[in-house]
């Protein structure tokens, strides 16, 4: 599979404006990115911590992963994301080693990155996705 980092770590919040003042005000982080992943029904907001990224997703629509997940089990971490070369033969690999797949192949996510997600009954109870860079 060879990862090479952490991508990000995403955490889900209720309200993103008032997450980022968190963030930025408190912490001294600075967000420099926002975006919304209409398909996935979530608003983005990133942060560099060193080399790794923190994800924050604010759902658009109740009904969508992150409103699905703040319903069951309130605002916190949601998954970490790890870095690969090809996200579609690292998410075949993981088949292979008896890993059940959300994604059976990527799909486009924020930032422009091919993501597949792993299950987390196969995955020790952590939402675990893959990222490459799009080729």
């Amino acid at each position: 599979m060879n990862i090479s980092h952490i991508e990000h770590l995403g955490i889900a919040v209720d309200n993103l404006e008032e997450s980022i003042k968190y963030y930025e005000g408190v912490l001294g982080l600075k967000c420099y990115a926002i975006e919304e992943v209409a398909d996935q029904k979530v608003k983005t907001a990133f942060f560099m911590v060193g080399s790794t990224k923190i994800e924050l997703l604010e759902s658009t629509s109740p009904d969508g992963p992150i409103g699905k997940f703040i319903e069951k089990k309130g605002p916190g971490i949601h998954h970490l994301a790890f870095a690969v070369k090809d996200t579609d033969e690292a998410l075949k690999t993981a088949e292979e080693r008896g890993v059940r797949l959300i994604d059976k192949v990527s799909r486009k996510g924020a930032e422009g990155l091919n993501i597949g997600f792993l299950h987390p009954k196969s995955t020790h109870g952590v939402l675990t996705e893959l990222c490459s860079k799009k080729q």
